[in-house]
């Protein structure tokens, strides 16, 4: 199973947020609470991401230099080094690179393009559907 099979399940799978890098990380907090999200993704427009700006980054940032980082804008903040994931990959694969990154969200990415986002919570939703299906075709086989 696919990266493509959980985006076509979600009902807002394509949707990603976005922000430009020069916008400050208040705003980006401001996004991640009336979108009711995790993460917004930094972007200059062109639909290439630049980075990822999550509630733990600012956390992180608020704890170590205080509420005056609000005022900072996301790229001096924001998570530089982008893990993503293609259409294609596989919910294994995607499983592992969430696992060993410690990453709730993953940007999906197709020609340098953010074309979705996955979370953790649709990874999992995806595969207990998937069990599911598994355990009622085998009750049926051996009824």
């Amino acid at each position: 199973m696919t990266v493509q099979k959980i985006l076509d399940n979600k009902r807002s799978g394509e949707q990603v947020y976005t922000i430009a890098p020069e916008a400050t990380v208040m705003t980006a907090v401001e996004v991640l609470r009336d979108r009711r999200i995790g993460v917004v993704v930094v972007s200059n427009g062109d639909g290439r991401p630049t980075g990822i700006l999550s509630e733990r980054d600012v956390v992180r940032v608020i704890a170590d230099d205080g509420t005056m980082v609000l005022d900072r804008p996301v790229t001096e903040v924001m998570t530089r080094n982008l893990i993503t994931c293609s259409r294609g990959d596989t919910v294994a694969s995607v499983m592992g690179k969430m696992s060993q990154g410690h990453m709730r969200h993953l940007p999906v990415v197709e020609d340098g393009r953010l074309c979705g986002m996955i979370s953790m919570t649709d990874v999992v939703r995806y595969r207990l559907e998937e069990v599911e299906d598994e355990a009622a075709h085998l009750r049926s086989y051996f009824q």
